[in-house]
């Protein structure tokens, strides 16, 4: 690995209490932080780049995301279940599906996200990608995976992104065949979604019964993992809550109940706010969502922000996730969930990178390994034109992005013009409201 200093700069460690600090250089080798220094100290032996007065900051890590897809809308509803079981047919098509999730994988890195958490994925694609990608074989960011999710008959995403068990002994042996698949945490959906939803306004119908959450749970955190689960409902909660699940992904109307559960077990919450907002904020003549799509992602963006709010007032942790592979919600955008972040909880710009960043990489159990820019840490950051802390648009498009210590100058993923354009007036017209 090659050894160089990164020199005059704006330089966010992506701590809480982060100012920008001016007159250090950052010294990497090995692809890490080797030492954090004033110019005027940089020794010889190592290149030194001249950021032009840029902002370097850590890397943003991406707690929620699904390889296979790329948030690409559609006009009419998809049967993801039939869609992956014809698709998996063929080993032409599987090949196609594994580079579909290497350019996935690429734009996120691109666009200066340097850890994902894939959690939900088809067969064991995301492992393999990891791997790949850590031995050099693929250009990516560092991923934790999880490959297939737990559900149960007519449970969420089933026959996609998620197998069903039929009894608590299946989940049980869901769980050990999972974890021979090498994944790092393990997914149940344990309630339903916006899209499969039955009953407007009602969200996130309990699917999954507490026993199979509990053994589900049980069986996983003795083999040495941590669960995170699908849940949009307090019901739904409760029941993960109550039956050993880390961390709730997305969120639902939260009671004290489910409060004093949050604080006696310990889990976090993954807030996903960028699915929520094309469907419940977004003109139906654009989103192409069914009237009972919009009653509940309504219901459930209010929900999942009540929740976030709660959670931060009462000192539970949250961290942040794109949900990518929704409607609208691509792999290069998880500077836009740290901008809904701000305009719908009211938390600072510096706060949301710091969130991004540091406790997203707690969330993940990778507090040593990345998530600031402190000696010893993985070389995994951006560098951004402007200041972030002012305006989180700053974000945006990367000059330059790297993971591991190796470094993309002028990264530009590939995006969609519509999907862009669309979310941009979306933005807006948010921010007028607000104002």
């Amino acid at each position: 690995m090659e050894k160089y200093a990164l020199k005059n700069m704006h330089l966010l460690n992506g701590h809480a209490d982060m100012k920008p600090q001016t007159g250090l250089a950052v010294l990497v080798s090995d692809g890490r932080f080797e030492k954090i220094l004033p110019e005027s100290e940089i020794p010889e032996g190592y290149e030194v780049k001249d950021l032009g007065g840029k902002y370097l900051l850590p890397g943003l890590i991406n707690l929620h995301v699904h390889m296979p897809t790329g948030g690409k809308p559609s006009a009419k509803k998809t049967d993801y279940a039939k869609l992956a079981q014809t698709l998996l047919k063929y080993g032409l098509v599987r090949w196609v599906l594994k580079k579909m999730g290497e350019s996935h994988a690429k734009t996120q890195l691109l666009s200066g996200t340097t850890t994902i958490r894939a959690v939900g994925g088809i067969m064991d694609f995301d492992t393999k990608l990891r791997d790949k990608i850590k031995a050099g074989k693929a250009v990516g960011p560092r991923m934790l995976a999880a490959n297939y999710a737990v559900s149960v008959p007519g449970g969420h995403m089933t026959g996609s992104v998620a197998l069903p068990a039929h009894s608590v002994e299946e989940a049980v042996v869901m769980v050990e065949n999972l974890a021979e698949t090498g994944p790092d945490l393990i997914k149940l959906m344990i309630t339903g979604g916006v899209l499969d939803a039955e009953v407007p306004g009602e969200p996130g119908v309990l699917k999954m019964p507490p026993e199979y959450v509990k053994a589900a749970c049980e069986k996983a955190h003795w083999l040495g993992y941590k669960v995170a689960a699908h849940v949009e409902s307090t019901e739904g909660l409760l029941v993960a809550l109550e039956n050993g699940v880390d961390s709730i992904e997305h969120g639902g109307k939260p009671t004290d109940e489910v409060m004093e559960l949050f604080k006696k077990t310990g889990s976090v919450l993954v807030a996903t706010l960028s699915p929520t907002v094309p469907f419940s904020e977004m003109d139906q003549s654009v989103s192409g969502v069914s009237d009972m799509d919009l009653l509940n992602g309504k219901a459930l963006f209010r929900n999942i922000k009540e929740c976030t709010i709660r959670c931060l007032k009462e000192g539970i942790t949250v961290g942040l996730g794109t949900d990518t592979g929704c409607p609208y919600i691509t792999h290069y955008d998880m500077w836009r969930e740290l901008w809904y972040f701000v305009q719908c909880c009211g938390v600072t710009p510096a706060f949301a990178i710091h969130t991004a960043t540091m406790v997203n990489a707690g969330i993940a159990g990778l507090s040593d390994e990345t998530g600031s820019i402190d000696e010893g840490k993985s070389a995994d950051y951006m560098v951004v034109d402007r200041d972030p802390l002012q305006d989180l648009t700053a974000l945006r498009e990367p000059s330059m992005v790297s993971v591991f210590g190796k470094y993309i100058e002028d990264p530009r993923p590939k995006k969609n013009p519509k999907v862009e354009e669309a979310l941009d007036t979306l933005m807006k017209v948010m921010a007028e409201k607000k104002e």
